[in-house]
């Protein structure tokens, strides 16, 4: 049987504030990108996250992003390169530490936002992050935009890369992602998703918001946590793939 990794973006409540439904996405999913504080979610709601997905089986990673929860980590900041490491290394300390607490282990790091994307093209921000997660622990994965500059770069570094997919987002016809700013980059209906995320998983060409195929490399599919369908995607997803002899599992 095929095996795709399922990750979903969790942990980005803050204080009274509730985002998505994390606790139904985890029982569904095979990898958690837990929110590390910065670009949302609070201590509290970073410890119930990793002790409700450790609890479920569920593989942990760190979710860090800029230091802007006001702008849920979605504007672009222009980092001197030691305050960019030093931050990488702060996040992930944050949910190791959560991690130890619950008896649970941090497998990955996955970059969130305008960090993501930034470092899917600049190669100076790529190199802070990269050398943030060298410095706390050289086992980590870095799951990574599918096709990115950033994916070469870590594994010239030493860093195991998983290339990422989005069964929520759009995609160009050379395989980029849609920008948010534009019409149609988000996908809010369930077989949509469902039929992107089949593609990923069994190797087939998705079809590009102007129509082209296009074939991405996909080692884990992701959906976004703050979609406001994300429980609905999701279940969606899982439904298909299992209908196509696809079972969501992290496969070592």
């Amino acid at each position: 049987m095929t095996t795709i990794d399922l990750n979903s973006d969790l942990g980005e409540s803050y204080g009274n504030w509730i985002m998505g439904n994390d606790e139904a996405v985890l029982d569904l999913v095979s990898s958690a990108n837990i929110a590390c504080g910065f670009h949302a979610g609070d201590a509290t709601v970073l410890l119930k996250t990793v002790r409700a997905a450790h609890a479920r089986g569920v593989r942990i990673g760190a979710h860090i992003g800029y230091n802007d929860i006001a702008g849920f980590g979605r504007r672009n900041i222009d980092y001197a390169h030691d305050d960019l490491v030093a931050e990488t290394i702060y996040q992930i300390g944050a949910i190791k530490a959560a991690a130890t607490a619950s008896g649970a282990t941090v497998d990955y790091v996955k970059p969130h936002g305008a960090l993501y994307n930034t470092i899917a093209v600049n190669e100076a921000q790529a190199a802070a992050v990269i050398e943030g997660i060298l410095l706390v622990d050289p086992s980590l994965t870095l799951m990574a935009l599918a096709g990115s500059q950033i994916v070469a770069q870590a594994r010239v570094a030493g860093l195991q890369v998983e290339q990422e997919t989005f069964a929520d987002r759009a995609y160009t016809a050379d395989g980029q992602l849609v920008s948010r700013k534009l019409p149609g980059a988000v996908h809010h209906d369930p077989q949509t998703a469902a039929t992107q995320a089949l593609a990923f998983a069994t190797g087939r060409p998705i079809t590009a918001i102007t129509g082209e195929s296009v074939l991405v490399d996909a080692d884990s599919i992701c959906v976004h946590g703050d979609n406001p369908q994300a429980l609905a995607l999701v279940q969606k997803i899982v439904s298909s793939l299992s209908a196509h002899d696809v079972q969501v599992s992290y496969a070592h």
